[in-house]
């Protein structure tokens, strides 16, 4: 089944009982038992299953060819719940060395007090991934690519064929690419985690993550964790995930054309230095993703000549982009990473330039988002 097809049927026969085309929302906390222990189609408790996020579970698996998927109430939810499953005090993981900011704040402020060391590298350096591995104790490789903000490309069956022969697991955090535009289990990760508030709700209205894995072992132990933590992700925000799963191919198709435009705009300016796209042939990182990904994405980061003064101002003066947290909804988004969703790494090796602009281009006409930048720049 093409990836288009699956994304608005997987999980999502009609209701049997009505007859609806669409998932209902089963907002409901219980379900009435046919005398203690009779289930009605296994459903007890929406802790441990509900209908509504196992369509949104069979969807997301389908979607990144994967057979287990486990939908969370958010996309640190996702990824503190798989990390606490296969780590343990005094295990290690490799991390990149732009790590999203709230990422690194699970791995540096809770799950290092609670024993887990972790190494940040740049993990477009193979040499440098191997050299972090400590024989025995990391159990874990934990990679972004794209990354976030930097947009660096890490080879995803490289890192896998490295954690794998250290014993240890790969996990990809997939969510700025989307499963529409790569797909790491595929190319080797053990597991891959998504903040489902963004390109897959893609409308800026529901918070929400997810992990998916292949191997039934893992998935087993993920998913006791996920009843038993309470993770979960609540069944209006699922079928909000869920709808917008649906659309998922034809806005991915958007954003990278809009992208594509804005970056050609932004390679030329004056007032800029340096733009960051693996959709430029001069991204350290191109061939790499070119290979891996079916497009470059939505996303795209740049840096401006004066520093954080201008990189500020520029935030500042758009009209058309919204100052604000997030990415990948409909309307475009422009931040100043350092001081917005990276400041929990000022300080750290994973800090950002001051002068650098994150933008999550939209699916507004591209000429209008040209021209608001381009006056924010003037």
């Amino acid at each position: 089944m093409n990836f288009e097809t699956a994304a608005i049927h997987a999980g999502q026969e009609a209701d049997p009982r009505t007859g609806a085309v669409v998932s209902p929302i089963y907002q409901v906390s219980t379900f009435k038992q046919d005398g203690v222990g009779g289930l009605r189609a296994g459903y007890e408790y929406a802790r441990s299953g509900n209908p509504t996020r196992d369509a949104l579970e069979e969807c997301l698996a389908a979607l990144e060819n994967g057979t287990h998927a486990f939908a969370t109430s958010s996309g640190l939810a996702a990824e503190d719940l798989l990390l606490r499953t296969v780590l343990r005090p005094g295990d290690h993981l490799v991390v990149p060395i732009d790590a999203y900011g709230g990422s690194y704040r699970l791995f540096a402020r809770v799950l290092a007090p609670w024993g887990v060391e972790h190494t940040a590298v740049d993990q477009s350096d193979l040499a440098a991934v191997s050299a972090a591995i400590v024989p025995g104790k990391t159990k874990v490789i934990w990679t972004e690519t794209p990354t976030n903000p930097l947009l660096s490309i890490s080879d995803i069956s490289a890192l896998a064929k490295i954690a794998h022969d250290a014993g240890a697991l790969l996990v990809v955090d997939n969510t700025f690419a989307s499963p529409y535009l790569q797909r790491p289990l595929d190319l080797g990760a053990d597991a891959v985690v998504h903040s489902t508030t963004k390109y897959l709700g893609g409308h800026s209205d529901v918070v929400g993550g997810a992990i998916i894995v292949k191997e039934p072992k893992l998935a087993e132990s993920i998913g006791y964790n996920h009843n038993a933590m309470g993770p979960v992700a609540g069944p209006f925000d699922a079928w909000l995930v869920l709808r917008g799963a649906k659309t998922l191919a034809v806005r991915m198709d958007r954003h990278c054309e809009n992208a594509r435009a804005v970056v050609d705009f932004l390679v030329v300016h004056e007032r800029v230095s340096e733009v960051r796209y693996p959709g430029l042939v001069t991204h350290p990182g191109h061939e790499i993703a070119k290979r891996q990904m079916r497009d470059f994405g939505g996303m795209v980061s740049f840096r401006v000549r004066g520093g954080v003064e201008a990189a500020l101002q520029v935030c500042k003066r758009v009209e058309l982009f919204t100052l604000a947290e997030s990415l990948g909804g409909v309307e475009s988004l422009i931040e100043h990473p350092g001081k917005m969703t990276h400041a929990s790494v000022a300080g750290s090796l994973l800090e950002v330039p001051d002068d650098l602009i994150r933008l999550s281009v939209g699916l507004e006409h591209k000429d209008d988002l040209i021209a608001d930048l381009a006056q924010a720049l003037s």
